[in-house]
């Protein structure tokens, strides 16, 4: 798969049980390909509309097809650094790249062309998970949930699962859950905006906060804290799901141009929008988990590896443990393309691969659509 941030493609190979049970399973390798940069601007210049006039649709072939190939490339390396060759490969679960997410309009559309990944390493691929979901009346998002639940769920500890992409997106697990039971949404902004107003701020010469230093140089202005976090998104109740399409380069761009108005410097932004992202996380907890307080907070993504934010969420959750997924046994940089694997294995099973308590959905399906190798 490759995340909101569009910076990677992210590869794992995981070894599952012969039967239903998602445990115990087995990371064999994983590996993050880097995305060129041209070809992340190409990326989120389709995300946020801003294609060429009357080169969208050609543009959107194009890097179909072209992300198809990347992700094969990627599915063959890391069966490589496994050792395996790719007819020892089971089956390709690709997520693919979002370029735009409506679930109001029961729409989203990853891209990323499966009959070229199946024709590339001649495995069958499973691709296109999120449209099933919306055709059941669901919002197509969250689906890592359901991965959440089968690693992380546990009988005697209360569990929420922070994943800090572009999105922000919370799991909760109460101790002694069962599907049913697990509440999932996405909270807001991650890194969406923190990478769109550094890119702005450097001019493109860097695309992230990495590690967090610019964070730690800034200084949070609460004014536009209290701004940020005044959002009818926030409020809204789950089920919920956004994207770029709200928290993206537009919205980063006329934040940043507001604050090189007013004289100020970037890293006080960067610091804000950080305290934005780990106070809506900490509403969220208390919010939306029906009174209850997580006795762990287990982090993946991008953001587990900013200090700063690591920081401010356990500021904001006292008494609650802030750790790494790591902590448990998955790296925290593996856990969504480890989540697609397990969803794509159970599409192949025939089993229900979502939580539709969480997307919103009428019921319990099997997403994903598959496309023979040879």
């Amino acid at each position: 798969m490759s995340g909101t941030s569009a910076d990677a493609v992210d590869a794992a190979l995981v070894e599952w049980p012969e039967g239903s049970a998602p445990r115990p399973f087995r990371l064999l390798a994983y590996r993050e390909d880097p995305l060129p940069a041209d070809l992340q601007d190409r990326i989120h210049r389709l995300a946020a509309g801003r294609a060429h006039a009357g080169d969208a649709l050609r543009e959107l072939a194009s890097l179909d097809v072209t992300l198809g190939e990347r992700f094969a490339a990627s599915a063959a390396a890391v069966a490589a650094d496994a050792g395996l060759a790719l007819d020892a490969v089971d089956a390709i679960a690709s997520h693919g790249q979002t370029v735009a997410h409506h679930p109001q309009r029961h729409a989203s559309l990853q891209i990323g062309d499966p009959s070229v990944i199946a024709e590339r390493t001649a495995c069958t691929t499973v691709a296109d998970f999120r449209a099933r979901d919306l055709a059941a009346g669901g919002e197509g998002a969250p689906l890592a949930p359901f991965f959440h639940f089968a690693a992380f769920a546990d009988a005697a500890e209360g569990r929420a699962i922070l994943n800090l992409g572009g999105i922000a997106n919370l799991t909760w697990i109460p101790r002694g859950a069962g599907p049913e039971d697990v509440v999932a949404f996405d909270v807001g902004p991650a890194n969406a905006l923190v990478d769109g107003v550094v890119r702005v701020f450097t001019q493109d010469r860097e695309r992230m906060d990495r590690d967090g230093v610019r964070a730690a140089r800034g200084r949070v202005d609460a004014g536009l804290l209290e701004r940020l976090l005044d959002d009818d998104y926030l409020r809204r109740p789950p089920p919920k799901s956004t994207g770029r399409e709200r928290y993206g380069a537009a919205e980063a761009e006329a934040l940043a141009a507001e604050w090189r108005e007013a004289g100020r410097g970037g890293d006080d932004l960067v610091a804000t929008l950080v305290a934005f992202t780990a106070e809506s996380v900490a509403r969220a907890c208390r919010d939306w988990l029906d009174g209850a307080r997580p006795d762990r907070l287990l982090v993946g993504g991008g953001g587990a590896q900013n200090p700063v934010l690591m920081q401010a969420l356990g500021t904001g959750l006292p008494g609650v443990s802030v750790q790494p997924f790591d902590a448990l046994g998955v790296p925290a940089a593996s856990a969504e393309a480890m989540a697609f694997a397990l969803m794509g294995r159970n599409t192949l099973l025939g089993i229900p691969n979502h939580l539709p308590g969480c997307t919103g959905a009428s019921r319990a399906a099997v997403l994903g659509e598959v496309v023979p190798g040879r």
